[in-house]
Order: structure tokens, then C-alpha cells, then sequence
């Protein structure tokens, strides 16, 4: 499975920190009720067993609204729960090396913060990019901001389609207008509001007028 442009528009990706008493399972089943598009499974805390069982729910879920779901970071997990692809970053296993062992039916996206991390995994099999952060960002401490003006050099570098990631929600999306991005990825304006549904089909609304060409 590949994934499309339009796939992309509202990239979700998953955080059990604002779990409270709910479970991973009921809030990606409200947020994909909201219209997200895409789906990462993000652990950084749980076991091999606990995770590759979360990834069969997930995906068996995703599957069943027909949006894409990939690993972050983890080939093992993404090859034996048959996800849709991986998720890699800059400090993780080299793009090149994770197509080779996925394939080349699985998605790959990879994060980058220049034209030339962007440029380098687009030749070496990258399906999509992450870039960012754009904005601030709670999730993701250590994350390199990347300016407007690096995103758009970014987006007319290569020839995949491009998300932007890092602090964005409904009240600053509209600033990404006119990088080139065909969509955002996003955790806290999801996953770290009181309805999520609501919440995700507020900013599916909002990503869309940014997006729009």
C-alpha cells in the first residue's frame, strides 16, 4: 500500500501521555471518526510484545476506515504487525537501509530539517517527508525548529509529497499557506483535547484551507 497526496492532509500520530483512564484504542477510533488520514503508532515506553500487539489492533482498525497506518521507528514491529509502512528520523536506522528491509510495497516517510536531508531521502526511497518542528512544540523537546522559508525550499526541492510537523493546531495552521505541504502532523491538537472527533474535524476543516493551492 502507498500512500497518496490526499492521504496526508491530517497525519495523526499517537501519544499514550494523555491517555488519563481512556484507552489508545477508543481515541484512535474517535480521531478517525473525526477524518484523520494517516496514522503513526509513536511508543517510545512499551515492551516488544505490548507493542506489536497494539500495531495489529491499530491497524486492523485503520484498515477497516481504509487510512494508512506506519510504525515510528521500529521495523521489526511495522514488518510483523504488516503495517503500512515505518516512520524514520534523522537519528534512526538510514532510509536506505529501512527499504531494503521493508521492501518497496511498504510506505516510508522520513523526518528531515534541510534541503539536503530532504533531497537524500527522497533518493533513497522515501515515500513522503516530516519536517519540522514549524512551530513550538510540547512533544518533542529536543526538535530543531525549521523556518517558513525551509519548508518551502524543502517542498520545491523534492518531488514527494511533504507534512509539516511541530506545534501546529487550528490557531496557527493557516501560517503554513503557500509552503507547498499537502498536509500537517499533529499529536496534541488530537490526541490532547477533552473530544477529540470534534476537535480533529475542526482541524481537518482548517489544514484543508491551508493546503488549498
Amino acid at each position: 500500500m502507498k500512500c497518496a497526496k490526499k492521504d496526508l492532509l491530517l497525519y495523526a500520530i499517537t501519544d499514550r501521555s494523555w491517555l488519563g483512564d481512556d484507552t489508545l484504542f477508543n481515541q484512535v477510533k474517535a480521531s478517525l471518526n473525526g477524518g484523520i488520514t494517516f496514522l503513526q503508532l509513536r511508543e517510545k515506553e512499551l515492551d516488544a510484545e505490548a507493542f506489536l500487539e497494539q500495531a495489529i489492533e491499530l491497524k486492523a482498525l485503520c484498515k477497516e476506515y481504509g487510512v494508512p497506518f506506519v510504525i515510528n521507528d521500529n521495523v521489526d514491529i511495522a514488518l510483523k504487525s504488516d503495517a503500512d509502512g515505518i516512520h524514520v528520523g534523522q537519528r534512526d536506522m538510514p532510509a536506505k537501509q529501512v527499504r531494503e528491509l521493508i521492501g518497496q510495497d511498504k510506505i516510508l516517510g522520513v523526518s528531515v530539517q534541510t534541503v539536503e536531508q530532504a533531497i537524500l531521502a527522497q533518493r533513497q526511497g522515501a515515500d513522503y517527508l516530516g519536517v519540522g518542528a514549524v512551530f513550538a512544540t510540547r512533544s518533542k523537546a529536543d526538535a530543531d525548529d525549521v523556518s517558513h522559508e525551509t519548508l518551502k525550499a524543502i517542498c520545491e526541492a523534492v518531488s514527494i509529497p511533504v507534512v509539516a510537523i511541530g506545534g501546529i493546531g487550528r490557531h496557527n495552521v493557516e501560517q503554513l499557506k503557500g509552503s507547498g505541504i499537502c498536509g500537517v502532523a499533529v499529536i496534541g491538537a488530537i490526541y490532547g483535547q477533552k473530544d477529540i472527533r470534534t476537535a480533529t474535524a475542526e482541524l481537518k476543516t482548517a489544514v484543508k484551507k491551508a493546503v488549498a493551492e
